[in-house]
């Protein structure tokens, strides 16, 4: 589903790079992690995939289409769904407006589909008086479980997740990633996980490290 090819970043020499000459594929009904120690670029490999930034170097292939020619814009919207740390809901609304607002943004097939919205939420865990309560009083773990039904509620086939359970205790930290699990075999969608834990990581069905600015396959 997803390429990279020949992929290669730096921030200020190309005598310096993050990582160069990376070539890994990822496709969809897997979940794949990539670990790293802090500083080793593994943020800025997911914000590359994510569409967030451009590479130095190389191309993003997604469908043997350059994200180039698809349009970062236009792959936002409609490819890739983005799990972050800090959660990035609308703090404002409550967790069923926060899924109808990323549904109508990205034109998803349920848009609008309150009952559709409602279900999604009620089985990643959030209660019927939680559904329309300001996601500022939910916990970090029910947070994290409405920003990862915001994935399941679009039609991106592409979800990426930076750190997702950095801010989490041990039972949400299993709980979140059997998410991740179900969204990439139940859905069949492509999942990519950075993380810095090895037992987060061990839970995926493919592993990458990524140290000495080059990418190795663990599992």
């Amino acid at each position: 589903m997803l390429k990279t090819q020949d992929l290669g970043y730096w921030y200020q020499t190309a005598n310096e790079p993050l990582f160069q000459n990376v070539n890994l594929t990822f496709d969809v009904g897997k979940s794949y992690a990539i670990l790293g120690h802090s500083g080793t670029g593994k943020t800025t490999f997911l914000s590359l995939i994510a569409g967030l930034d451009k590479p130095k170097t190389g191309e993003i292939l997604l469908e043997d289409r350059s994200l180039k020619q698809i349009g970062l814009t236009n792959y936002r919207r409609h490819d890739v769904a983005i799990v972050f740390q800090a959660y990035n809901l609308f703090t404002y609304m409550s967790p069923l407006d926060n899924l109808l607002t990323a549904m109508a943004i990205t034109n998803a097939k349920h848009a609008g589909d309150k009952a559709y919205a409602r279900q999604i939420l009620k089985d990643l865990g959030i209660a019927d008086d939680q559904l329309t309560r300001n996601v500022q009083h939910l916990s970090g773990g029910q947070q994290q479980r409405v920003a990862i039904a915001r994935t399941m509620a679009c039609d991106a086939q592409l979800v990426v997740a930076d750190e997702p359970t950095g801010n989490l205790d041990e039972d949400n930290t299993r709980a979140v990633i059997a998410q991740f699990q179900k969204i990439a075999h139940e859905q069949h969608k492509c999942v990519i996980i950075v993380t810095h834990e090895p037992d987060v990581a061990a839970q995926c069905d493919h592993q990458f490290r990524l140290e000495n600015k080059r990418f190795k396959q663990l599992a």
